[in-house]
């Protein structure tokens, strides 16, 4: 598979919001190394352009999203500065083209986590503290129908990320793999799933990452953050729609779509 033209289709596919057919249904047996290109590839063209990276996400990471999407092993894929969004403001959907959200917990890292070979307590060390946060996936391929390098490709399938306010250092969490999540959408219960769903513990995720990354030559660096999974699987919204999401001793999170198409 040509990498280059691969990535220009995807850009297209974002500028536009015109979907395209699955790789994995022209090209079988595209490697994982190939699919990364394609990402980087298409990073690089928008930090050429001017976008900056400010943060990764690790996806499938339960079995939740796992089954979702028929894909059995973590990806991730990278947050640029025009990819986030406040808690206080609606949402546009014509940012999107078929998008969903999760929610999980980010880190922010004020020292460098660079693989291979990093641990669970490089991690802790590098962690300047976690936050609740929404992650709003979305796919360039038309109707979902990803295999894994399909989303691999895509950025990890990876559209936003909110956010929230309150910050806390992993000192002062008694135990990071028993989080509780109580998610609601339009003030109704939609869901509870707790932070084990990650890989047993969300640290893992971010371990997993630090070094999966190393392979490509990038590192996590001070100021970054990492969205590390979601605890329950994707949720559809339209416009309108809110949601919120209460972590207990993390705080909570919020996202609301606009009514009607904002314009920027």
């Amino acid at each position: 598979m040509n990498i280059q033209l691969a990535g220009e289709l995807l850009l297209e596919a974002e500028r536009s919001k015109q979907t395209i057919l699955p790789f994995t249904s022209i090209t079988e047996n595209i490697s994982d190394s190939v699919a990364y290109g394609i990402q980087l590839y298409q990073i690089r063209k928008r930090v050429e352009a001017g976008a900056k990276v400010k943060g990764l996400k690790i996806g499938l990471t339960s079995k939740a999203m796992q089954e979702m999407l028929k894909v059995y092993k973590p990806d991730y894929g990278f947050i640029l500065d025009e990819m986030i969004y406040k808690e206080q403001q609606g949402i546009s959907l014509e940012s999107f083209i078929q998008p969903k959200v999760e929610f999980e917990i980010a880190f922010v890292f004020d020292k460098q986590l660079k693989g291979p070979n990093v641990t669970e307590q490089d991690v802790i060390k590098s962690t300047a503290y976690v936050v609740p946060a929404v992650e709003i996936i979305d796919s360039r391929i038309e109707n979902w129908k990803i295999q894994y390098a399909d989303t691999v490709a895509d950025n990890g399938s990876s559209a936003g990320a909110i956010l929230g306010e309150k910050h806390t250092q992993l000192t002062e969490i008694e135990d990071i793999t028993n989080i509780e999540m109580t998610l609601y959408k339009n003030s109704e219960l939609l869901e509870r799933a707790t932070s084990a769903a990650v890989l047993g513990n969300p640290l893992n995720a971010v371990v997993w990452l630090a070094n999966e990354v190393s392979h490509y030559g990038v590192t996590i660096e001070p100021g970054m953050f990492v969205l590390s999974g979601a605890l329950s699987k994707a949720v559809e919204f339209k416009a309108g729609d809110a949601f919120e999401a209460d972590f207990g001793v993390l705080g909570k999170v919020s996202v609301t779509f606009a009514k009607e198409v904002v314009k920027k």
